[in-house]
């Protein structure tokens, strides 16, 4: 598989058939998220069990809309990280956006990432890089409501 290329066959499946796509409840967190340079939109759901650093994401759920890229990175996203901890989700999402800002210099690590190696390709156009990190960004803005509605 050619993780140079913009899309792959795994970017064209998970936007076909994406995972945990639909908005469901419970959820702690809602985040609405847009990317003006292509149209792509995002509404981010995300329910926390437990507390700090050892919450689990129960469960992550998006309703997203805009090209194949950033539909396939929601899904990969919501498949990587639901039932793992925050603390497990920090290296992921630091790694991911390391490597999407590195402009295809750098090549991401399957072992971190799992399927958004697929993503990678997209580092080379700054323009596609949004679309990529947008439902990362949202995961993120819904865990930082989850604490402050927490600290409430």
């Amino acid at each position: 598989m050619d993780l140079t290329s913009l899309y792959t066959d795994i970017v064209f499946e998970h936007d076909k058939r994406p995972l945990h796509a639909g908005l469901r409840e419970p959820f702690a967190a809602e985040v609405h998220h847009v990317n003006p340079t292509c149209g792509d939109e995002i509404t981010l759901r995300l329910q926390l069990e437990g507390e700090g650093e050892q919450a689990r994401v129960a469960d992550l759920s998006y309703d997203a809309t805009g090209c194949a890229m950033s539909r396939a990175s929601a899904s990969i996203m919501a498949d990587l990280l639901i039932g793992r901890t925050v603390a497990e989700i920090e290296p992921i999402a630091a790694h991911m956006e390391q490597v999407m800002h590195a402009r295809g210099k750098e090549t991401g690590d399957e072992d971190v990432i799992g399927d958004a190696v697929a993503l990678t390709g997209a580092a080379k156009f700054p323009n596609r890089v949004k679309c990529v990190l947008m439902s990362w960004k949202a995961y993120q803005a819904a865990l930082l409501e989850t604490r402050v509605l927490g600290e409430r």
